[in-house]
């Protein structure tokens, strides 16, 4: 009998799945997803309890591309739908994925995806600031066409053409984090939290209501992690270990790093922004939110990295 190691949130990145230019199809996809989850389930038989979650801007940017070419015989897709279909698309990938490598280990395990949305704050300031750039680029009369019939937000992005851009608000809270927690007390692994969730807000009578906007996978994972109680948190990514002047001639790996520390290392400006600082900035609201310990690493330095071998680890003190 495996000893019980606690639940671990394990987020994976929507760019993971594909491997360069030439390696985008579904198949390709999913032939990278295989190879993640094989680090995952390596996870699952020395004892954890996985809930995997994941980044999904590429495949987004492919529906709504599929969305717009067709957009003259078929209606179009609205952002938050496109979430919800990357969720599922992703989540049978990573379902088929662990349902063959239990088997191929002869592990019982179920495995269960949830399409999940993710509660925004409607008064956020991103949304009077929209700054994530999404979909196709554009000649700037159809940009403009696109902002006075549908009320886009389109900006130039440097000299490529135009782009539609939406706001990316701070996640609050995870609706299907009850049942996430329920299907891990009942011994699945569960597949999360797609593309940090669908964002919805909270309407007067407490209905929910989608919104035109994207959350960030990392941001919407560390509430969950808070809200299941998750024992650990973490971020799968491009390299094996967190540094501090990056690609510099004085660059230096870390192998562990405090709250106190990631935070000074933030203000000097050592975590880039559209990389490694998001990533150390949703450790560190789940570490000060209670959680006890996170580790940043590569997939296939996960095992290495639980035995003290590799990867950064964030801990409170």
């Amino acid at each position: 009998m495996v000893e019980k190691k606690g639940i671990a949130v394990v987020a994976v990145g929507g760019n993971s799945l594909i491997k360069d230019e030439k390696h985008r199809t579904i198949q390709d996809q999913y032939e990278a997803a295989c190879e993640s989850m094989h680090h995952i389930a390596d996870m699952i038989q020395q004892g954890w309890d996985v809930v995997v979650t994941h980044g999904n801007g590429p495949q987004v940017g492919f529906i709504l591309r599929r969305s717009e070419i067709s957009s003259y015989e078929l209606h179009e897709v609205p952002l938050d739908y496109c979430g919800a279909d990357s969720q599922g698309a992703i989540g049978y990938m990573f379902e088929r994925a662990l349902y063959n490598e239990f088997h191929a280990r002869g592990m019982k395990k179920p495995v269960a995806a949830v399409v999940t949305q993710t509660i925004v704050n409607r008064e956020d300031k991103a949304f009077q600031n929209p700054t994530k750039p999404i979909g196709s680029f554009m000649k700037e009369d159809e940009a403009k066409k696109r902002h006075e019939n549908d009320g886009w937000v389109v900006v130039e992005d440097a000299g490529r053409g135009w782009r539609r851009v939406v706001a990316s608000p701070i996640p609050q809270r995870i609706v299907e984090a009850p049942a996430i927690r329920s299907l891990i007390d009942a011994g699945f692994t569960v597949i999360g939290v797609g593309g940090g969730g669908i964002p919805v807000i909270e309407l007067e009578n407490g209905d929910l209501a989608g919104v035109e906007a994207v959350i960030d996978k990392d941001f919407g994972s560390s509430v969950l992690a808070n809200l299941i109680q998750a024992d650990l948190f973490i971020i799968s990514t491009a390299v094996e270990k967190v540094a501090i002047n990056f690609n510099k001639p004085n660059q230096k790996w870390l192998d562990r790093l405090t709250v106190a520390e990631a935070k000074k290392y933030m203000e000097e400006g050592h975590f880039a922004k559209g990389s490694m600082l998001p990533k150390v900035q949703a450790i560190l609201r789940f570490l000060e939110a209670g959680g006890k310990q996170a580790l940043i690493t590569n997939p296939e330095n996960i095992s290495r990295a639980l035995r003290g071998e590799t990867g950064t680890w964030i801990v409170r003190e």
